[in-house]
């Protein structure tokens, strides 16, 4: 019989649809607990149910009904157990679980081994441990649908709730939201899951179906809305593609479905945007071409500084092999910072070089001044820093070390690019200058214009704070922003 004829079984039908919404369900409740670091409750409530379907069989009888009520109560007392030894015995979080999850096992096992010695029982702990999907009842389909629904509503009545205390509890707390309650209505929704589940997959595997999905949702995406939809979508696709799995191959669904959703965690592992192996080695591979191509942008910019810039002193400095030299070079020539037709830096390229130099001795001056080290060690660090420093970070660093003008080793640090080469803001208290003619830009001359700050005349510094610098100019006293100050360009006799 082929797989269509199979599907059009009404066993098939009522085994589709119930690990359809099986795998919905716990894909949606299954982000918020692994977002609450939940996972190893929600495999203890998974094994800690077996009682509770015992008690129910003992009372009832054979009853979906029945072991669905029993269940919610065994999952509802683990979880009120489990929670009453972490925070009243001070019993470790995780062998507080242990404990209480084998002992309500062991519990239920022993209870199903006694029972089936009767004549005429017929509870076989296979299918509990792990599932028997095929053999889904219109009654467990009914109790599935109302479950499936249930947990839906409530993640959408309550996920302003589940949000917050999941994010920021103690922001929750603030806002007169009880932790607690939340707490234990989760366990209430995922005791709920796991019995609606017991069909399906089994106490065993539930735990695979609820984790799963959702570290595969947690590495595609970072918005909660996001993950839920992923996690949604993983869960359908592993219990369909699961179940047709074990049809087609004969095998058991529920660990069909636990496999199938391991696949797709291990394709979203090495294929995630972002997060996966795959895209997080071709970004390292990315940034070390990017250094190395930095790295010989500057390299040039020496050579270029001395008047020795040629392919023989590049590769001799850097120690590169010509191939890889020349690829750096063309993918230099690409971005426009060095000349297509010879090896001559271009006035961009001149920029970037300088921002690389920069970043490489503010970061040394950074290491020296406020870390401690000596000069011997702060080369090598700033060598591999400069290439991941921001402007942003750059300049918060120039500020707290009082915009200085040399490095520890006596070398000048460039200025940031559009700013003067020498400006105001570098100078110390007491020390004396004039205000050059070439300034930045006509907005700075028409400033100090307004200021009486006129080319050529002699100031001298009061003093100097992160928010100004108060000079004497003129016989009078000038406060101008440090804004301004770092964009004034002045002579100083001797030069800086």
């Amino acid at each position: 019989m082929g797989l269509l004829e199979i599907l059009q079984q009404e066993w098939a039908i009522r085994a589709l649809i119930a690990s359809s919404m099986v795998g919905l369900m716990c894909g949606v409740l299954g982000c918020f607990i692994v977002l609450r670091n939940m996972s190893l409750i929600g495999d203890a409530l998974s094994h800690a149910i077996l009682p509770g379907v015992v008690f129910a069989f003992m009372i009832v009888g054979y009853s979906a009904l029945g072991f669905f009520v029993g269940s919610v109560i065994a999952g509802l007392a683990t979880a009120f157990v489990i929670t009453w030894l972490q925070h009243n015995v001070g019993t470790k979080n995780d062998a507080a679980v242990g404990i209480v999850f084998t002992a309500m096992f062991s519990i239920g096992v022993m209870g199903i081994s006694w029972i089936s010695r009767n004549e005429g029982v017929h509870l076989d702990l296979k299918d509990f441990l792990f599932g028997n999907v095929l053999g889904v009842s219109n009654q467990d389909l009914v109790l599935t649908s109302l479950v499936t629904v249930y947990v839906f509503l409530s993640i959408i009545v309550f996920y302003r709730q589940l949000f917050v205390t999941t994010f920021q509890p103690v922001i929750a707390q603030s806002m007169g939201i009880s932790i607690k309650m939340i707490h234990y209505f989760l366990m209430l929704l995922l005791s709920f899951a796991v019995v609606a589940s017991l069909q399906t997959v089994g106490v065993i595997l539930v735990v695979a179906m609820l984790i799963t999905p959702a570290s595969t949702a947690l590495l595609l995406s970072n918005r909660l809305e996001w993950v839920l939809v992923i996690s949604s979508l993983a869960g359908l696709g592993s219990a369909i593609l699961g179940l047709l799995g074990a049809i087609v191959f004969e095998t058991t669904p529920g660990p069909a479905m636990a496999v199938t959703a391991t696949l797709l965690y291990l394709l979203a592992v090495f294929f995630a945007p972002g997060k996966g192996v795959v895209f997080r080695t071709l970004q390292r591979r990315r940034v070390k071409r990017r250094v190395q191509q930095e790295d010989t942008l500057k390299q040039a910019y020496r050579l270029h500084e001395n008047g020795q810039l040629s392919r023989e002193r590049m590769e001799q400095q850097l120690g590169l092999p010509p191939r890889v030299l020349q690829a750096n070079l063309q993918a230099l020539r690409r971005q426009g910072w060095v000349a297509r037709e010879k090896l001559e830096l271009t006035d961009e390229g001149i920029h970037a070089a300088r921002r690389l130099v920069r970043a490489h001795r503010l970061w040394e001056s950074y290491l020296a001044d406020r870390i401690g080290l000596n000069v011997e060690q702060i080369h090598d660090e700033a060598e591999q820093y400069e290439h991941h420093l921001t402007d942003e970070i750059l300049d918060e660093v120039e500020r707290v070390l009082g915009f200085p003008a040399l490095d520890p080793h006596g070398s000048p640090i460039p200025a940031k690019a559009g700013l003067p080469g020498n400006p105001l803001s570098r100078l110390n208290v007491n020390q004396e200058g004039h205000i050059a003619y070439q300034q930045a830009s006509e907005k700075v001359t028409a400033r100090l214009w307004e200021l009486r700050l006129l080319p050529g005349t002699l100031f001298s510094i009061l003093r100097k704070d992160e928010q100004s610098v108060e000079i004497e100019a003129n016989g009078k006293t000038l406060k101008l922003p440090e804004s301004l100050a770092q964009q004034v360009n002045v002579e100083v006799e001797g030069g800086r």
